[in-house]
């Protein structure tokens, strides 16, 4: 299978692929994969206004390379990676003028998705598939400024073991859904996902990823095959370890064992960071640094971080690519 037709479509930027098709009638856009049986994956990413009136896209590459994973979970057809960043920078470029200004914690939000369609009823992978890539500008995440918040450990599962928390697909929101809801109905942020297997270990925090600070000063971020390796957790291993200081750990952080970590955030491309006040287990409160103030770690890692994505600060070498 082939990618074989691209075009730019209004905000959006469109390529196909296709296989021939018989022995059916055509019901129409309604019997497809997607609909259907979920074939589909996406991505999320951000283009920024730098204080020269430049244009920043960060780590588009490492996006391409999820996707193409997710992709591959699912018998989809991949993206190439330099087809995968040549749409977004046309989508960037048409778009220009919504990108919120420099200074203002804006940017302009990118989702580039994979979707099976054609005529397809029988549980099996689609006939033909879409990659397309959509925009939309987005304020500052915290409107108040960076604060903590508080969350609550659920009794649902994120992910099935051997499943597809490691793919960004959107069966794993789906099911997110009423578990969020619920947290937040009993005042809390969102829910917390323990492992599937044991339920003894931190995963996610909703649809970020999970990390802490260790008394000691270790930055520790769960690693588990259900876990989506988010680009903000990957970013945020390279800058803790080699701009900070801190000994990096990817391995398990129980839920019983709250107590070893003075700071801890969730991590993903809304928000950056969300730094977490406390966690709610089993009718207990565990505060970290503060319900109310960011620990000073938190603090430095969100400022390193969004400084390189704004070009305020010097970005390791191939995680800016300039539009």
């Amino acid at each position: 299978m082939s990618w074989v037709t691209k075009a730019s479509i209004g905000t959006s930027w469109v390529l196909t692929t296709s296989r021939p098709t018989s022995g059916f009638s055509r019901p129409g856009k309604t019997a497809n994969g997607k609909l259907h049986y979920g074939q589909q994956c996406f991505e999320g990413l951000k283009a920024y206004r730098c204080k020269d009136g430049s244009i920043n896209l960060f780590r588009p590459d490492q996006n391409a390379a999820r996707m193409q994973r997710s992709c591959a979970r699912l018998l989809m057809p991949h993206v190439p990676t330099e087809d995968f960043i040549e749409a977004c920078k046309q989508v960037v470029k048409a778009n220009e003028r919504f990108i919120p200004p420099y200074g203002s914690g804006g940017a302009l939000y990118l989702r580039p998705f994979v979707i099976g369609t054609g005529d397809n009823i029988g549980v099996r992978t689609a006939p033909e598939f879409i990659f397309s890539v959509f925009c939309i500008p987005v304020g500052a995440y915290f409107k108040g400024g960076l604060v903590p918040h508080n969350f609550q450990i659920s009794t649902f599962d994120r992910a099935a073991p051997q499943g597809t928390g490691a793919a960004k697909v959107g069966g794993n929101y789906a099911a997110s859904l009423m578990p969020g809801s619920e947290a937040k109905k009993s005042g809390f942020a969102d829910a917390i996902y323990l492992d599937p297997m044991t339920h003894s270990k931190i995963e996610e925090v909703g649809s970020a990823n999970f990390f802490g600070i260790t008394h000691d000063n270790k930055f520790i971020t769960p690693k588990s095959p259900s876990v989506l390796p988010g680009i903000t957790r990957l970013s945020l291993i390279e800058l803790a370890q080699t701009r900070l200081g801190l000994e990096v750990v990817e391995g398990e952080v129980f839920i019983d064992k709250l107590s070893d970590f003075k700071e801890a955030g969730a991590c993903g491309t809304a928000a950056v960071i969300s730094p977490i006040g406390g966690i709610q287990y089993n009718g207990q409160l565990h505060v970290f640094h503060s319900e109310t103030e960011v620990g000073p770690l938190t603090q430095k890692l969100y400022k390193e971080l969004t400084g390189v994505q704004t070009g305020d600060v010097e970005a390791p070498a191939g995680w800016i690519v300039k539009v």
